[in-house]
């Protein structure tokens, strides 16, 4: 069976880019399609694999500047040839599920989440946009809403990552979704005998993120809180935030999963489509304060693996927070947090994939692969 799966831009290693090494994984033998590929910013498993880039790679400075070639990249998808597989999973966030296939051909497309930035956040990203983006945005945007939807018809199957992404594929798409939660590798993580005395906050400093509001909530608190993260945003919360509150910018894996197993608390303030972070800190056998709208109604469960808040205001998390406090230690077990957390590992992402993957393959097709695609989910 001839695989291909195809990913919107390989520039880094984030939530989508998981998705697609575990897809790797399974089946080793598949091509890669992508706009723009950056071989050093991804893993080993990923640069196994062959990679084809539409011609957007060639374009000037197209490896730093990617994003703003978003309107040409509809038509470089489509310009790229995969008529000769049996099997595609498209994995989209930006433009990926827009190629154009035979007949015969199964496309499953794994959907992070409807292009924010053109459809619910559209508004949103156009009011922090720089003056020259937000003056053509309307126009293009329009274009890429339409070419969004009909591109949608070329797809046989939808996966959502959680409950939330999939209402917002029946509401733009009107095309129903299968949930299957990414792979989080919660075998990375460890619970520590005790905790500190400070609440983390771990993620890209960028609006939609909403740390404004974690900073705000601790500087009245005076609470310690520790941020991980950078973006856009990092200069104007630092000028923010109060002595109690420490920036640590960016930081390698094993000194993010050394906060994570000594904190009281991870803080989620922003409203995601699943949310990663919240799954390693349970991995790590802790709760979760979230902002309680969006997909992390999928992984944390209000009193059980965490506090959910509303409104999304610093006087709703500093009130989550006191309820947080009241409640005895033994609410929040960490070895009950890890074995919840272990339901969104990286094995069963791939069972669940496999078992989707057999049941919408032709019968008779290939014989005998549906087998080894077991195997692949199964290893």
């Amino acid at each position: 069976m001839k695989v291909a799966l195809v990913h919107y831009w390989l520039v880094g290693m984030r939530g989508g880019e998981k998705v697609l090494e575990a897809l790797c994984e399974m089946f080793p033998e598949a091509d890669i399609y992508t706009n723009v590929y950056i071989p050093e910013n991804v893993s080993a498993t990923i640069r196994k694999h062959r990679v084809h880039t539409s011609f957007i790679q060639k374009l000037p400075f197209a490896k730093r500047w990617y994003q703003k070639y978003l309107p040409l990249m509809p038509f470089a998808l489509e310009q790229l040839d995969l008529s000769s597989y049996d099997l595609v999973i498209s994995s989209e966030s930006g433009p990926a599920k827009g190629v154009i296939l035979a007949p015969e051909t199964l496309h499953i497309c794994y959907c992070h989440t409807p292009m924010r930035y053109i459809w619910d956040m559209y508004h949103e990203y156009r009011r922090h946009a720089g003056m020259m983006t937000r003056l053509f945005m309307p126009l293009i945007t329009h274009w890429l809403r339409l070419w969004d939807v009909a591109s949608a018809n070329r797809v046989d199957v939808f996966i959502a990552n959680s409950r939330y992404v999939a209402s917002r594929i029946l509401k733009n798409y009107r095309r129903d979704a299968v949930v299957i939660p990414p792979p989080v590798d919660t075998l990375n993580f460890h619970a520590a005998q005790n905790h500190e005395d400070f609440y983390l906050a771990v993620g890209q400093l960028v609006p939609y993120k909403r740390v404004d509001i974690a900073i705000e909530a601790f500087n009245r608190t005076g609470k310690r809180l520790v941020i991980i993260g950078t973006g856009s945003e990092e200069q104007s919360l630092k000028k923010q935030a109060g002595s109690n509150i420490e920036f640590l910018s960016s930081q390698p894996g094993d000194v993010l999963v050394d906060y994570y197993s000594r904190c009281k608390a991870l803080v989620f303030p922003g409203k995601e489509d699943f949310g990663i972070v919240p799954v390693e800190a349970m991995a790590s056998g802790k709760p979760v304060i979230a902002y309680g709208v969006g997909g992390i109604l999928d992984t944390v469960i209000d009193g059980e693996t965490g506090i959910l808040f509303e409104p999304q205001t610093p006087q709703g998390l500093i009130d989550a927070i006191s309820r947080f406090e009241a409640l005895p230690d033994e609410q929040f077990r960490g070895d009950k947090l890890r074995h919840y957390a272990s339901r969104f590992s990286v094995q069963s992402f791939k069972d669940k994939i496999a078992k989707l993957v057999q049941e919408h393959l032709p019968e008779g097709t290939k014989p005998g692969h549906k087998d080894s695609i077991q195997g692949a989910g199964s290893k």
